[in-house]
């Protein structure tokens, strides 16, 4: 029986490692390149791209209201949109998979007013490498990806400290 226990974990091993080396984590995307763009639809029905914020600090956070980390930070990134939106920086929220009458109600029950686009194929978190949210991306001003920062920020202090590499 040992000898059978040890051949299945020495095959689920290899499974793993070989599906591990098959994923789409990394790519070439990484700090230092440039954003990919993108076009998604907002809460309101209204179209924003990445390169229309050229000439901007952009923070990409990607999330879903049934996340709890997701949950938790938002009240840290509402807190940062409120004192960043005006001195030139942007905040995006993009909800991955979730229809639009989801996650106005979730925005909608919490009082949160920070802008809200919707991945629902997913297909910009795939462009970005998304494999766990949230994930957030600090974009300067000239579209280049400064710092990618997977989990949840404990406050909106933790935001902030990666706003000196991509403020104008």
């Amino acid at each position: 029986m040992n000898g059978i226990v040890k051949i299945i974990l020495a095959l689920i091993l290899v499974s793993v490692l070989l599906l591990a080396g098959c994923s789409s984590g990394g790519g070439n995307l990484r700090v230092g390149t440039k954003a990919p763009d993108f076009k998604l639809s907002d809460l309101d029905s209204k179209f924003v791209t990445l390169s229309g914020l050229r000439g901007k600090a952009v923070v990409i956070n990607f999330w879903a209201t049934w996340c709890v980390p997701c949950r938790l930070e938002m009240p840290h990134l509402q807190a940062f949109y409120d004192e960043w939106s005006g001195k030139g920086g942007v905040l995006l929220a993009i909800n991955l998979g979730e229809d639009a009458a989801t996650v106005k109600e979730f925005m909608r029950s919490y009082r949160y007013t920070l802008p809200v686009l919707l991945d629902s194929e997913q297909d910009v978190a795939g462009k970005y490498n998304v494999e766990f949210i949230p994930t957030t991306f600090f974009i300067d001003k000239d579209g280049i990806i400064q710092n990618k920062i997977v989990g949840a920020f404990k406050d909106k202090d933790a935001i902030e400290k990666y706003l000196p590499k991509i403020m104008p």
